[in-house]
């Protein structure tokens, strides 16, 4: 497993081929989904954003390629999200990346948290656990193995992902809740201040009379 490949060889093109596609596949998906990276649930992949996305993914690849357990792995996983990403791309472009979030949002907030959780542990468990079974039986094959790892890299990163954006807002949540507390009593304050200054007009206005 741990075997380098000789660059331009036949193992290490085949290598790369699959990991241009399995990543193309994942960057098409991204851009079908959400062109200007709004959905985008990987801060690093955001922050790169097209420009520099494209050319970093293209030398991870031409790294990869020599090793094949990690390149079969990142190929593995990168074809699953490819896949879940165009389970709801056409969805996401045709509401608009900004009211698919408000919506997507919208649903997390009424969702009891408990059956939030339950579900995606249903979700990236089970998923995990295929991946287990094919690690179990792969005799320590490259492939299987890779593919294995693979499938349980990708339920991890989905779970990983879905509490980072989870985290995320429920600290928008706070954050909002906090600021709303502290403009009702400024607003409040205000108020007070405005019935004292009544108050006080009203007694030097008596006191004129």
């Amino acid at each position: 497993m741990d075997e380098f490949l000789i660059f331009g060889s036949k193992e290490y093109g085949l290598l790369l081929l699959t990991l241009f596609f399995s990543r193309g596949m994942d960057i098409l998906s991204t851009w079908v989904a959400t062109p200007n990276l709004v959905l985008e649930g990987n801060p690093i992949a955001k922050l790169l954003g097209w420009r520099w996305g494209i050319p970093v993914n293209v030398g991870i690849c031409l790294v990869l390629a020599f090793w094949p357990l990690p390149a079969i792995v990142l190929s593995t996983t990168s074809v699953l999200v490819a896949a879940r990403n165009f389970q709801s791309a056409w969805l996401m472009r045709s509401m608009g990346e900004e009211a698919y979030r408000e919506w997507h949002v919208a649903r997390i907030q009424e969702t009891p948290i408990a059956l939030f959780l339950l579900c995606l542990a249903g979700n990236t468990v089970l998923t995990a656990c295929v991946g287990g079974v094919l690690i179990l039986f792969s005799q320590m094959l490259v492939v299987p193995f890779g593919i294995g790892a693979g499938i349980v890299a990708y339920g991890g990163a989905v779970a990983f992902y879905t509490l980072l954006a989870l985290w995320r807002l429920r600290r928008a949540a706070l954050r909002q809740e906090r600021r709303a507390k502290e403009l009702a009593a400024k607003e409040e304050a205000l108020a007070l201040e405005s019935d004292n200054l009544a108050g006080v007009c009203a007694g030097e206005d008596g006191a004129g009379k």
